[in-house]
């Protein structure tokens, strides 16, 4: 297959000379852990998992916070159950997203749905008992017709507040440029439906896209409260999540007390003007999971195109994995793991994928996923040698090229906190890929 697209190079440009290092993963383990369950695997880690929920559940509020994780991120069961263990509720993108969730023994009054694609069984899930914000004008009139006189914690709006935020325009959900939420000054239409079915929400939902800036966080939080202001029955305020996290070492990652402790100030502030105390919910996904993963990929073949091109490897995974890189120009950590301890010159190379893609690249420039740049390793790679790709708990293996070039889905590995690896996915047999496809029998 030719190039879908083209693909430029960095001239005269690598990567970091520092080699990135491995994180809850030694180099033993990882070797064990390839010969154990396969590669590509991905491996998750329940101490960290536990120590970034126990990190967000100490996000700064005034009222009371409810923590929810993004599931969409990393939606595994054995995640979702160690996020439940330790108190935080569910944010479900999508109906069928609520369904695995009490699949895996979510309770459906902890589980909030917010879609962009309104729920096909909305009546069944509302009957269930989960929570629902209505993202669209058309979303709440929907809900209106199936509960009118809606009161209690059920019905929740979502805004755009007219302000987004993101390290690229592909996970900027805020602003006139984004169709996420009920643009603010919808607010007439919304109160119109609200008064036509007699109902009262007790939430609203903003959510503006993955950014750090502590002063986008305080001003989206003070245009939400503005927005809480005008609707009286409103007793919670949702300011969604995208918690940006540093990857890379020289990546930097959101300061949850940092970006906290302002907002807990606005809603203090708040109180104080309206005499409404109204609590917090926040709903982290990456913030969470990016780094609590990591993708075990092997080197099955080296190329080059000489002495003015580049040295390619090629891994057992790609887009099929890890589709950030060609999808944002996203940046992982990618730690070489030799069969033998080698004190090899650090070396470059360009990762890429095994898809017949062009665009199928492990290491693009920053921000730019049509731009080859050489990262350096450390050491000389050889075939059949481990890489750790880190950063890869979220939105990987849930948001990638599924079965394209018919490769299966990888296994998932969970290590528990006593260093022991657990099958939480097995890799799909083959055969499942065309389970579902039906014979053809042309009409004669």
């Amino acid at each position: 297959m030719l190039a879908s697209r083209s693909v430029r190079m960095a001239v005269g440009a690598t990567s970091a000379a520092d080699p990135e290092q491995l994180r809850f993963l030694s180099r033993d383990g990882a070797l064990k852990i390839a010969q154990e369950f396969g590669s590509p695997v991905f491996v998750y880690d329940e101490a960290t998992l536990k120590a970034q929920a126990a990190a967000a559940l100490a996000f700064p509020n005034a009222y009371g916070l409810t923590v929810r994780f993004a599931m969409k991120a990393l939606p595994n069961a054995a995640v979702l159950q160690t996020f439940d263990r330790m108190g935080l509720h569910v944010d479900a993108s999508s109906s069928y997203e609520v369904h695995r969730a009490i699949a895996a023994g979510i309770s459906p009054d902890r589980i909030s749905l917010s879609s962009q694609e309104l729920a096909h069984d909305l009546d069944e899930l509302l009957k269930l008992g989960i929570k629902f914000n209505a993202c669209s004008l058309l979303q709440l009139r929907a809900y209106g017709a199936l509960r009118p006189g809606s009161r209690g914690v059920q019905l929740g709006v979502r805004f755009n507040p007219g302000l987004g935020s993101g390290g690229t325009g592909k996970t900027n959900v805020g602003g006139p440029s984004s169709s996420f939420g009920i643009w603010h000054e919808l607010m007439p239409q919304v109160k119109e439906i609200l008064a036509e079915f007699d109902l009262e929400p007790a939430r609203v939902h903003t959510h503006i896209g993955s950014g750090s800036d502590p002063a986008v966080w305080t001003k989206v939080s003070g245009l939400s409260l503005g927005l809480c202001e005008q609707l009286p029955s409103v007793s919670s305020l949702n300011l969604g999540g995208g918690y940006k996290v540093g990857r890379m070492a020289t990546e930097t990652s959101t300061n949850l007390a940092t970006v906290g402790s302002p907002v807990k100030d606005a809603f203090a502030a708040f109180a104080a003007r309206t005499g409404r105390e109204l609590s917090l919910e926040i709903e982290p996904g990456t913030f969470l999971v990016a780094n609590s993963g990591a993708l075990l990929t092997t080197v099955q073949d080296i190329v080059t195109t000489g002495d003015d091109g580049h040295e390619f490897l090629k891994f057992d995974s790609g887009m099929t994995e890890l589709l950030r890189p060609s999808l944002y120009g996203a940046q992982h950590p990618i730690i070489l793991v030799t069969k033998e301890a080698s004190a090899a010159e650090d070396h470059s190379y360009i990762a890429v994928g095994h898809c017949c893609e062009s665009g199928d690249l492990v290491t693009p420039a920053p921000d730019e996923p049509e731009t080859l740049l050489p990262r350096v390793l450390g050491g000389m790679a050889s075939i059949g040698d481990l890489c750790v790709v880190e950063g890869a708990g979220a939105y990987c293996s849930s948001m990638c090229t599924k079965n394209y070039n018919s490769f299966p889905e990888a296994a998932e590995v969970m290590i528990d906190t006593a260093g022991v690896p657990h099958l939480v996915r097995r890799r799909q047999p083959l055969e499942e890929i065309w389970a579902n496809e039906v014979p053809f029998t042309p009409t004669a």
